[in-house]
């Protein structure tokens, strides 16, 4: 691997545009994320912060502008989109898992039928993921059964046993109780420790002062501002910055 594809960011947003209607819920939106880079995106309700990191793998589409992941441009072409979506997993507020499936079998369905892996193989890999999450003894139980920071914690073990290069979290707390939300972060964590290139949309800004390296604030579709957690929290370039920050961290 050269040094060109070591410098190229993993993931890169130049000028990217989506409207709703007459309403642009993204608005001249850059960014440029570092391989191995971990990016928290903070602001209000309504801010856009969802919608871009669902326009990274095309859950929702952008109308002008590129966005590019390990070099390579998102497009309309469908087989473009599932060599992206093979490399980046989601994360969702909500966790998305099948209700009729066991936990083993949730997180084995898409390595063996996306990625080809044999059924022994991808219960290997489910199994060093439930590990990593530190539930390997809820396998074999259905999502019902389990919490929902252990169902949450199922949900990230399933985007890793892709074998993404990129994680996206989209405020992967907010319909957690407040005691299973640390849970949660701490395995995010470790993931972060580990040199995965993650982003992540949350209100947790402690999390977000330990697990970062860069902070971007967002409001009314736009990047406002754009810097590592000691200058974000005690610095801020911008009044709206400040104003956010005054109101969320009074908490």
């Amino acid at each position: 691997m050269g040094s060109g594809v070591q410098d190229r960011p993993m993931i890169e947003l130049r000028h990217v545009y989506k409207w709703f209607g007459a309403q642009a819920v993204l608005s001249d939106v850059s960014l440029a994320v570092a391989r191995g880079g971990r990016v928290v995106v903070c602001g209000p309700s309504g801010a856009g912060k969802s919608t871009m990191i669902r326009c990274i793998n095309r859950l929702e589409d952008h109308q002008q502008g590129e966005i590019f992941v390990d070099g390579m441009e998102l497009t309309a072409d469908v087989k473009q989109i599932e060599a992206i979506r093979r490399e980046v997993g989601m994360v969702f507020q909500q966790f998305n898992l099948f209700p009729h499936l066991t936990v083993l079998e949730n997180l084995t369905l898409a390595p063996i039928r996306v990625r080809r892996m044999s059924r022994r193989e991808a219960e290997d890999l489910a199994m060093l993921h439930l590990e990593r999450v530190r539930i390997p003894e809820q396998a074999g139980k259905y999502p019902a059964q389990l919490s929902g920071g252990q169902q949450q914690r199922v949900a990230i073990a399933r985007a890793l046993c892709m074998k993404p290069q990129v994680m996206l979290f989209d405020e992967p707390t907010s319909a957690l109780d407040p005691e299973m939300i640390k849970e949660v972060l701490d395995v995010m964590l470790e993931l972060a420790q580990s040199g995965m290139t993650m982003i992540c949309v949350t209100h947790e800004m402690g999390f977000a002062r330990e697990m970062a390296d860069m902070l971007v604030f967002m409001d009314r579709g736009e990047v406002i501002e754009t810097a590592p957690p000691d200058l974000f929290f005690t610095a801020p370039r911008n009044e709206r910055t400040r104003l956010f920050l005054g109101q969320i961290l009074r908490r």
